[in-house]
């Protein structure tokens, strides 16, 4: 089983450059694409409900072009939700929640902690109501498997200037603890597990410096996976030279 994931930077945007029919030549089994920033009913047919694929979508109730994931997957879901349950967490579309038979898959584009302490805030309760919604599905002997754009580079590897960055959003300490107790809960970073010591591969570039040609990034984009699932894994990759978005795919293939 082949998973993508990939925050757009807007679906209607990747779609008019091309890049929609790039990823779906790549026959992934399911996709998980964040920051939509679009409702369903403005997508065309052929994004809306591509053959071969069930569609699902999350979007901001409380402004338009803002957030928003989706989930396109060959396989029908036992069970789809949008949410925590958390009415203030759940607002802004950020989560799709799909159960399978083998683990429960999370979609999830996490809040950014930039625009004043209000936004941090807010961010930061997100994570802890993120981390309990997933310790009550393992609670329910669910295996778990979440991916998505979190928004923090977790250690001085993964970002190209830790030093200049430590006190912006992305890398305070706080932001990264957090995913300290991600792993402390046993969670894996699979890319990190498997590739402890591996160097300027990032996810992320600010486009408005050109950081891409030049390789000035942030690797803030995951897939975590509870442990009882680490032998299923394949492989896991960063597509760093898959363009039309400032972030680059993700992928994780499954035994």
């Amino acid at each position: 089983m082949n998973i993508i994931s990939w925050n757009v930077n807007g679906l209607r945007a990747i779609n008019k450059k091309g890049n929609w029919t790039e990823i779906l030549k790549l026959n992934p089994d399911i996709l998980c694409l964040q920051e939509t920033k679009v409702e369903a009913e403005q997508l065309p047919e052929e994004v809306r409900n591509p053959k071969g694929y069930f569609s699902y979508f999350s979007h901001s109730k409380t402004r338009k072009g803002y957030s928003g994931v989706a989930v396109y997957t060959k396989e029908k879901p036992e069970k789809v939700e949008e949410g925590m349950g958390i009415k203030d967490m759940d607002q802004e579309g950020r989560l799709l929640v799909l159960y399978y038979s083998d683990f429960v898959l999370l979609n999830c584009y996490f809040p950014n902690g930039g625009g004043g302490p209000d936004r941090l805030s807010y961010k930061l309760k997100f994570y802890d109501n993120f981390l309990e919604f997933i310790e009550t599905l393992r609670k329910r002997g669910h295996k778990v498997i979440f991916c998505g754009d979190i928004n923090t580079a977790h250690e001085e590897i993964d970002l190209a200037r830790p030093e200049e960055n430590e006190e912006n959003t992305g890398f305070l300490p706080e932001e990264r603890a957090w995913i300290d107790e991600l792993i402390y809960h046993g969670y894996i970073d699979i890319f990190r597990h498997l590739y402890p010591n591996t160097r300027d591969v990032y996810t992320f570039w600010d486009m408005q410096t050109g950081a891409r040609a030049r390789n000035v990034g942030w690797r803030i984009d995951y897939f975590f996976i509870s442990p009882d699932l680490l032998k299923s894994v394949k492989s896991t990759s960063m597509m760093t030279n898959f363009y039309g978005s400032d972030h680059c795919p993700i992928v994780l293939e499954l035994k």
